[in-house]
């Protein structure tokens, strides 16, 4: 008499293998999507890849960056001033004396041009006062002027030695020079 092994004790190893494969593959693809970042992780880690070259970029090309930047900005206010001081307006004036009894005399020139317009709105005041009002006006302007200038300097940490002393000197001859100006105004009234 031969036997015939019952149909669940011979399914029980197929229905157990395919169990253990069903298993085996849900482990396999959780540990595949654990291996595999996220979306918003996978960005973070492009754009850390891509300061990373940016960074390299930059740091093989030196300062061209900071020379494209100057060059740009010179370009462009060389377009703006054009109109009123010609082409190339920067480096002409780069090529000025840019000494400080050179500078005080384009400062005290240029802001004291303005006298006979000032002096032409106040037609019906004290000659005298409008010298001495004008001469204030201009050089709380000046003042103001240099001490923001004075403030980038030493902001930069360039304001000290010759800088220093070559920026003073300008200061001081701006200032005899509304002290002239404005003597000159008041001695012609009295004369």
């Amino acid at each position: 008499m031969s036997t015939i092994p019952p149909a669940t004790n011979a399914s029980a190893p197929v229905a157990g293998a395919t169990a253990n494969a069903s298993a085996g593959a849900q482990q396999s693809k959780e540990a595949a999507a654990a291996q595999q970042p996220s979306a918003a992780t996978a960005k973070q880690q492009l754009n850390a890849r891509i300061l990373e070259a940016s960074a390299r970029v930059s740091l093989s090309s030196g300062n061209e960056s900071l020379s494209l930047l100057f060059r740009s900005a010179i370009d462009r206010i060389n377009d703006i001033l054009a109109p009123e001081l010609g082409p190339n307006a920067i480096q002409n004036a780069a090529g000025q004396d840019n000494s400080a009894e050179a500078t005080a005399d384009r400062i005290v020139s240029l802001s004291t041009a303005f006298y006979d317009a000032y002096a032409a709105k106040r037609s019906g005041d004290d000659p005298a006062q409008v010298a001495k009002d004008f001469v204030a006006l201009i050089r709380g302007g000046f003042e103001k002027g240099f001490g923001e200038a004075r403030d980038i300097l030493q902001g930069l940490g360039v304001f000290g030695g010759d800088v220093e002393k070559g920026v003073m000197k300008t200061h001081e001859l701006v200032n005899k020079g509304y002290d002239d100006f404005l003597a000159g105004k008041l001695a012609a009234l009295a004369g």
